[in-house]
């Protein structure tokens, strides 16, 4: 059951006194206004030391620690990216001892705890960020983690921060070519983020107004996304905006063992929107075009609602701190802000649910989902 939050006396006594920070996984906006809500909180309310960890699990490995003092959070609220930097270690999975710290990782780690005095450390990042948090505390080291990804689907969370500000780039990046695939007269196919699941794909084609959307929780038809496109043009509407998940699937594709799936797509030499608009292409004798919009989705400013989240998510992280309720993600539901245990979090993925009212509304908004 995941445990109300709620706020301690300023400056109340803690145990918890030196505690490390960092940031995993690839970066979302808000990481920074999040590093900001720890640090601030923890050091105004409770008089807590914190040190920044550079380059994700890579920097807890290999010993990269620097100290960071109130000087260093000016400014930082609204700038995209991460200070601390980041990476996509995994050091539970490593075979062979690291070349910098001479032992294997997770050892590495805990050595690295002790040496610095750890009394707690706080990891800022997605499902594989928060499953290694989850192993750590395992490990006997004293974990809060903090939901970021611009993909939404961290389970036990109704919100990470990131999905918003990515939601908003898509959005609009969707409404610009809206207004030029009506110029002229084309199908457009646009590429964003999402390759578990499909709440970014959702949310920005029910908002860009996507006459298609193709996510990985549905695997399509390309005939029948096919036949949509052509019932729209004999209604005289002379162009589509086809939103595809960069982890969309096939039918095809679906009835796959995993290794199968792997291998045909490694072996795919373009995005799955070149594929789409390529077969679109060949059954409507349409003109396509392809955008992809990649990291332009998880890069820059983060939106005023991603920094109150981040924000509000870092201030409750630092009376988790004090409270000393370790092993626990950071989560809100229905609009409360929530701890998680961390073992209920690792390994899952939240995906889109069949009967999810933003599903059913688009379904009746006239929406393809190609199945």
């Amino acid at each position: 059951m995941a445990a109300p939050y709620g706020r301690i006396k300023a400056m109340s006594k803690t145990s918890v006194k030196k505690v490390g920070i960092l940031t995993s996984g690839g970066d979302a906006p808000g990481l920074n206004a999040a590093i900001r809500g720890v640090c601030r909180s923890g050091m105004v309310q409770y008089g807590m030391e914190f040190f920044g960890i550079q380059n994700g699990y890579r920097g807890l490995v290999q010993g990269n620690m620097v100290p960071l003092k109130s000087e260093d959070l000016r400014g930082i609220l609204t700038i995209g990216g991460t200070l601390l930097g980041t990476s996509r270690e995994k050091p539970f999975k490593a075979k062979e001892p690291d070349p910098v710290a001479k032992m294997m990782p997770v050892d590495a780690i805990k050595k690295n705890y002790k040496k610095w005095g750890l009394d707690a450390l706080v990891c800022l990042g997605g499902n594989g960020t928060n499953t290694t948090a989850s192993l750590l505390a395992d490990e006997g080291l004293n974990v809060i983690g903090l939901p970021k990804t611009i993909d939404n689907d961290i389970v036990h969370t109704d919100m990470t921060f990131g999905f918003h500000t990515a939601l908003d780039v898509a959005t609009e990046a969707i409404d610009r070519i809206h207004t030029t695939a009506h110029s002229h007269s084309r199908l457009m196919v646009i590429e964003v983020m999402g390759h578990k699941a499909g709440w970014l794909g959702l949310y920005s084609g029910v908002a860009g107004g996507g006459d298609v959307i193709l996510l990985p929780e549905i695997p399509y038809d390309i005939d029948s996304v096919a036949e949509k496109v052509m019932q729209r043009k004999e209604d005289g509407k002379e162009f589509s905006i086809v939103v595809v998940a960069e982890g969309a699937l096939s039918k095809a594709e679906a009835k796959l063992d995993k290794k199968s799936f792997k291998k045909a797509r490694a072996e795919m030499p373009y995005s799955i929107a070149y594929r789409v608009a390529k077969e679109l292409g060949e059954r409507t004798n349409l003109e396509s075009r392809v955008t992809v919009l990649g990291y332009l989705q998880r890069g820059g400013t983060p939106s005023p609602y991603d920094r109150v989240l981040a924000s509000q998510y870092g201030c409750a992280a630092a009376d988790f701190l004090a409270r000393g309720e370790f092993g626990k993600l950071v989560a809100l539901q229905d609009q409360k802000i929530v701890g998680v245990p961390l073992k209920e979090v690792a390994g899952k993925v939240k995906n889109v649910p069949l009967d999810h009212p933003m599903l059913l509304a688009a379904r009746h908004l006239g929406t393809s989902f190609g199945d």
